[in-house]
């Protein structure tokens, strides 16, 4: 602690002995502040911010059905690329700004430098964006903030409207492109039913289910003809025992017409059954077709039976027996059956012949199935994007004519462009400060490093330490009062620079924070 002490008590009459030479240091670096504020150029920093609105009333109400950009997206890509080279070049151009230049190097220099200062920054997380630029010519600085927020304002709109155009024209030739593949997808489709006509429009499963549906009515049609026959074969045989007609009764009177033969009433009973069929089958059916060949016969034997009849009673006067009602009746019910087999014979017939074509078409019917499938799936994938390409140009389309209606985004000019009436940087304070505080430890500092650089010995230790040889002896200095009277002067002296300058700069402190300074 004491050769701390020693050692600063040494150096702190070291630096007294350079006292003037720090002084001087100190004024010049004073002086030197003093010329560096009052010829500091002063930077006025203009502003403006902007909120830009995307909440219409369109924008809820259209949702889904209109094609709606990302609004906010497109504004904050719009907020970065403001400051960009083109834009700057543009604001260049603008004869208000007053930039001039003689070189295209001072004019890439220049455009460097505006798209450094120049400030385009979000006000938190709601669409509000400040543009800010500082120069030291506060108009001009004005007239490049005012420029900006017109850029900003007017930005993206024929790019949007370009962009529109393009994506309708590209919708238009993918939707023809479709309509031609669809085409051809239907025509393949069609042309597949029409070849398998019969058998499309069921499933593998349906096909067979199908087939074992009519093997069962196959059956059942054969057990029903053969219990028809079974039928028709007894009234035969009761037919045959029956005798015809009644006893003749020479008494009894000439009744011609009397009552109707057997034959008429199987006429009238096939008549009945044809009539019956013609309106549920066609012409064609088989049943009809039986009928009528049936109906046919009968009426043949009728007209048969009455030329008989005719010739008989020319050949005799008396009258026939009459026909017994047994024997018609018999003879009614075997026209009934017989027409019942024939009925069933057609239909077990068609159902035969449908059978054995669903058989013989059975073992193409996966790969029918197949072939389908990826018709249908084809076709399918081509409608599905063809009628997704037309719902998104119908839905282009009204949005364009939403944004040719309305605006998207409302610009708001919250803050328009000023500038501060005070210049922002540099502060004159801050360096007039600095420049003291410089001062006077550039002063103290010149002094400590004269002590350093020449060091002097101020005592019989120091030399002894310096020299490393043993001090014999030391002779004191007697200061007469000339001497004292001088040195006396240079201290007064000395304090009164150093006041005098603390005093000055104190002084030109509160010049440059009172704004004194033209």
């Amino acid at each position: 602690m004491d050769d701390f002490l020693g050692k600063l008590m040494f150096t702190s009459v070291a630096m007294w002995q350079r006292r003037w030479i720090g002084m001087a240091v100190a004024w010049a670096v004073a002086i030197l502040g003093v010329a560096g504020v009052v010829y500091m150029r002063d930077r006025y920093e203009a502003s403006a911010r902007i909120f830009v609105d995307t909440e219409t009333v369109l924008k809820p109400l259209m949702t889904g059905i209109a094609f709606q950009p990302d609004v906010d997206q497109q504004v904050k890509m719009l907020a970065r690329t403001l400051i960009s080279r083109p834009n700057i070049e543009r604001l260049l151009q603008s004869p208000k700004i007053h930039l001039q230049w003689n070189t295209d190097r001072e004019r890439e220099k220049i455009i460097d430098r505006l798209m450094a200062e120049i400030k385009m920054a979000p006000s938190g997380n709601t669409n509000l964006f400040a543009i800010t630029y500082r120069d030291i010519n506060p108009q001009r600085a004005e007239r490049i903030v005012e420029d900006l927020v017109g850029q900003f304002v007017v930005s993206g709109v024929g790019g949007k409207q370009r962009d529109s155009e393009q994506a309708r024209k590209f919708l238009d030739t993918q939707i023809s492109a479709y309509e031609v593949k669809l085409t051809e997808a239907e025509n393949r489709l069609k042309d597949f039913k029409i070849r398998n006509f019969g058998l499309t429009g069921t499933s593998n499963q349906d096909y067979f289910a199908r087939m074992s549906s009519l093997s069962d009515d196959v059956g059942r049609l054969r057990v029903e003809l053969r219990a028809a026959e079974q039928g028709r074969d007894a009234l035969r045989r009761e037919l045959a025992a029956e005798d015809p007609s009644m006893p003749f009764d020479p008494a009894a009177p000439l009744t011609m017409g009397a009552a109707p033969s057997e034959l008429d009433t199987r006429i009238d009973a096939q008549r009945r059954q044809l009539d019956d069929l013609m309106r549920r089958y066609t012409d064609a059916h088989p049943d009809v077709v039986s009928v009528k060949r049936t109906l046919a016969q009968l009426e043949a034997q009728r007209r048969a039976e009455s030329e008989a009849r005719r010739k008989e009673r020319g050949a005799s006067n008396r009258a026939p027996a009459p026909t017994s009602p047994v024997f018609q009746r018999i003879r009614v019910a075997l026209a009934e059956a017989e027409a019942k087999a024939a009925s069933l014979r057609g239909q077990l017939a068609e159902q035969q012949s449908q059978l054995e074509q669903i058989r013989s078409k059975a073992g193409k019917m996966p790969q029918m199935e197949a072939e389908l499938a990826q018709l249908n799936r084809d076709y399918d994938i081509v409608r599905k994007n063809y009628e997704q390409l037309v719902s998104r140009r119908e839905s282009a389309s009204l949005g364009e004519k939403i944004d040719q209606t309305t605006k998207a985004a409302e610009f708001r000019l919250v803050e328009p462009p000023r500038v501060a009436p005070q210049p922002v940087k540099p502060s004159r304070l801050m360096v007039a400060l600095l420049a003291f505080i410089a001062a006077v430890a550039l002063g103290l500092g010149a002094a400590f490093g004269l002590t350093q650089l020449v060091p002097t010995v101020q005592d019989s230790k120091m030399l002894r330490a310096l020299s490393g040889r043993p001090v014999l002896g030391s002779v004191s200095l007697v200061i007469g009062p000339d001497e004292a009277g001088d040195s006396a002067r240079d201290r007064k002296l000395f304090f009164g620079m150093s006041a005098l300058l603390v005093i000055l700069n104190i002084g030109w402190i509160i010049v440059v924070s009172r704004q004194w300074l033209p």
